[in-house]
């Protein structure tokens, strides 16, 4: 390449294909100023990959790669793979949405038990079922190096998240972990949670779509009673029920460790909501709790507007697409005249009218601590919302 100083390359989108990634490579050979190349959906497929992989054997600067959508199969990632073996500058490989399947997964694993200095490898949406999981076990096992590896969208059940468990206890640098959209079910969760109990750097760990259910949620609420370092639990779409909550309540209570909780699209109800206000009143390490769509009435919003009254750390409360209607709405008010903490709240959809939102705008009077609040998608008159709108701006 003749520019000496273009550091990142964005070609995403613009039909590359296989003979563009060849001319790239080649002056790829000889660059020595980027350190980023994106080709997000250029269908470069295995040709592509291939002759990129050869130019990454010689590159030292590109640290970033994004292959995402390309069409590529176990051919080009036996290819990279080959290029990672002797590659020591590469940091973040991008292959979501594409076509490596369990084969490609091995050969990649390979190379992920020699490379010592990818961070972050995506492989959403790859077809890779318990099979690969088992490859990339074993590789985690031995790799020093990998923080994050997103495994979305894939095929993986309960055997895989056996296999993928035992690297878990352990593999001392993984911090983030998807396993979103897979088969992992009850099951392959309770393996899970056994690994967490030994796990000691894990931060983030993705479940969202899972079909894990209250059983699935009883066995990672066992896990948190112990666990000293996961702090994000995205367990949303997940089929937990109220006695799912219960448990997680529980293990709130003595958990130290978990901010960011998320439960939205789940169906805890009123008695799942009231469980967890149990549980603000005392942990005082939770931030965020997302709650949307749980069918969550008036009961549910009294239990928690409760628990705001003397909780002092959560700062953000998603109820967005409940039912706590102007008897939520005014409990929470009553909250918000206490609450010292809480900056952003999410009401949208929810059944509130005039006297909810009369109720929230006296709230908003006594409350300087409140930056955020959504009320879209309710029918509250013109009045009141031109009175909210006054107070706010």
């Amino acid at each position: 390449m003749v520019n000496s100083a273009i550091v990142t390359l964005d070609l995403n989108g613009n039909s590359i294909r296989s003979n563009g990634a060849r001319v790239l490579s080649e002056a790829l050979k000889t660059n020595s100023t980027m350190t980023a190349l994106y080709l997000h959906n250029n269908s470069i497929e295995d040709d592509g990959a291939q002759t990129l992989s050869e130019a990454l054997k010689v590159n030292s600067t590109i640290a970033t790669l994004d292959l995402y959508g390309n069409k590529i199969g176990e051919d080009g990632a036996q290819a990279l793979s080959d290029a990672l073996k002797t590659n020591w500058t590469l940091t973040n490989l991008s292959m979501g949405y594409n076509l490596i399947g369990d084969n490609g997964v091995q050969a990649l694993s390979e190379a992920l038990r020699a490379n010592r200095t990818l961070t972050t490898l995506d492989l959403v949406f790859n077809s890779i079922g318990d099979n690969g999981a088992r490859f990339l076990s074993e590789a985690l096992k031995a790799n020093e190096t990998l923080i994050t590896l997103d495994l979305g969208l894939n095929s993986i059940g309960p055997h895989g998240a056996q296999a993928l468990s035992e690297a878990i206890k352990t593999n001392s640098t993984l911090t983030t972990l998807g396993l979103c959209e897979n088969s992992i079910g009850p099951n392959g969760t309770q393996l899970l949670s056994e690994a967490l109990k030994a796990n000691s750097t894990l931060i983030t760990l993705e479940l969202f779509y899972d079909s894990i259910g209250d059983i699935g949620a009883q066995a990672l609420s066992e896990a948190l009673k112990t666990n000293r370092t996961l702090t994000t639990m995205d367990l949303r779409s997940s089929s937990i029920g109220p006695s799912g909550a219960q448990a997680l309540s529980d293990a709130l209570k003595v958990n130290s460790v978990v901010t960011t909780l998320d439960l939205s699209y789940d169906s805890i109800g009123d008695n799942g909501a009231h469980a967890l206000s149990e549980a603000l009143k005392t942990n005082r390490t939770l931030t965020i709790l997302n709650l949307r769509n749980n069918s969550i009435g008036p009961n549910g919003a009294q239990a928690l507007s409760e628990a705001l009254k003397v909780n002092l750390t959560l700062t953000a409360l998603d109820l967005y697409g409940n039912s706590i209607g102007d008897n939520g709405a005014q409990e929470l008010s009553d909250a918000l005249k206490i609450n010292k903490t809480l900056t952003t709240l999410d009401l949208c959809n929810n059944s509130i009218f005039d006297n909810g939102a009369q109720a929230l705008f006296e709230a908003l009077k006594a409350n300087p601590n409140l930056t955020n609040l959504d009320l879209h998608g309710n029918p509250i008159g013109d009045k009141r919302a031109q009175a909210i709108r006054q107070l706010i701006t």
